[in-house]
């Protein structure tokens, strides 16, 4: 079988597995009953397409791990019929990403409608890629209706790595972002009940469109996105459900994260892959603070960020661990692993998956031939145990929604309701 190595934002997030569950879902819900037969078939024929979609995340053997082929006979996982529909408050099942393949297709036959959720792992590809993914999916399918014979075009081992992106920029403009890299620094964590292993859970609200307005409108105001005023939302949630003195007026970060994709000259025909980098937003607030006392913080972050062209020193730092092999990856982890255990401290995250368009995902055939509608699309992150804690928003047809999984038990699921609550209370 083939082999392909790793490059380095496969391989942290798969190690990144000793801190969470790194495998995400986009569940799709439509008005009708989507041909059974056609989508099993198109993802099959994505399999044969793609050398990495068919493969498993391997540690064997000398030197760095790699992905490797597995054979045709292994490719039936990729296609799952659901035996109930997916309910709100539970994920579904991981993906084993070092079994294969790095996609699973699952349907459910759902009141209403049909639900179709597809499946990758974070070692394989970053949300923004997980999207593409689902769209060439049902691009496949809707040519499979109308023929048969239909195969998508085959991809070779393509370039997984972020030299392209790093070409973008000067040796000056790569040294000083390099400089000027600033490590990350965990002063404060969601509130956790135990340390232990629990059950998964989602937990999420969706918001009307008319939110949507008021949040953009607070926006014009401020110069602020509705990502930054996102950002603050979560930030005020957090100080609220951990109601600590201590946090107020003192510096507390929280992680988001950006798409490199941005530096492409044609990010819209990039294969699904790792492009996302987290950087540290860091802000203050006092007790009774609301969202116009530290959107203006949120903005000069974000925008100093925007001009400094981020990421490349987080490509940088991947790299230098990356180049010290196993021993220095594994040593990395261990530290990492070490820190947060023994002061009990890790930055919450919040990522925006953007705007989900119908459009990627239509038009589609039903199974009796008349045209499919989406009722909603959705992403569902990866699910987290102490002491991670992430919240995601995507947005679908002016309707926002944000979600969090987590393991209950380690964490309460009263105060994850009470955090999305206080997000939605501190929303325009």
């Amino acid at each position: 079988m083939s082999l392909h190595p790793a490059p380095p934002f496969d391989l942290f997030n798969v190690y990144f597995e000793r801190l969470y569950d790194p495998t995400m879902h986009l569940l799709l819900a439509f008005d009708g009953e989507v041909d059974d037969a056609a989508l099993k078939t198109a993802t099959l024929r994505l399999l044969a397409a793609n050398p990495y979609l068919r493969s498993r995340f391997s540690e064997e053997g000398d030197g760095m791990p790699c992905w490797e082929e597995i054979g045709e006979e292994e490719w039936e996982r990729a296609f799952v019929l659901l035996p109930e529909e997916v309910k709100k408050d539970r994920p579904p099942d991981p993906l084993d990403v070092r079994r294969g393949p790095q996609v699973r297709v699952s349907l459910a036959r759902a009141r209403g409608g049909d639900q179709v959720v597809v499946t990758c792992h974070h070692g394989f590809s970053d949300a923004k890629g997980i999207i593409d993914l689902a769209r060439h999916l049902f691009e496949t399918y809707q040519a499979v209706r109308r023929d048969p014979t239909f195969r998508p075009e085959s991809l070779r081992w393509y370039d997984r790595g972020t030299g392209k992106v790093l070409a973008r920029f000067s040796e000056e403009e790569i040294r000083r972002a390099w400089d000027e890299e600033e490590p990350f620094v965990d002063n404060w964590r969601f509130p956790v009940e135990r340390l232990e292993r629990g059950t998964p859970r989602t937990a999420s609200r969706t918001f009307s469109p008319a939110r949507l307005k008021r949040a953009k409108e607070f926006g014009r105001r401020h110069g602020a996105t509705v990502n930054d005023i996102m950002i603050a939302a979560v930030f005020l949630a957090l100080m609220k459900v951990r109601d600590d003195p201590s946090d107020r007026g003192t510096p507390r970060a929280i992680l988001t994260s950006a798409d490199l994709r941005r530096y492409l000259d044609h990010p819209e025909a990039c294969p699904p892959m790792n492009l996302s980098v987290a950087f540290e937003i860091t802000l203050t607030a006092t007790e009774g603070a609301d969202l116009e006392d530290v959107i203006d913080q949120v903005t000069a972050v974000t925008r100093r960020r925007k001009a400094e062209g981020f990421g490349i020193g987080c490509i940088l730092f991947y790299d230098e661990i990356y180049g010290k092999g196993m021993p220095g990856v594994e040593a990395f982890f261990d530290e990492m692993v070490q820190g947060y255990e023994g002061n009990g401290l890790k930055n919450p995250v919040f990522s925006n998956i953007g705007i989900l368009d119908a459009g990627d995902f239509l038009p589609l055939d039903g199974k009796d031939g008349e045209p499919l509608d989406l009722r909603d699309v959705r992403f569902l992150p990866c699910v987290c145990r102490p002491y991670g804690f992430l919240m995601s928003l995507s947005t679908f047809r002016d309707q926002m929604t944000i979600v969090s999984a987590y393991e209950e038990g380690p964490y309460s699921k009263e105060v994850v309701e009470e955090f999305l609550d206080a997000v939605a209370g501190y929303l325009p």
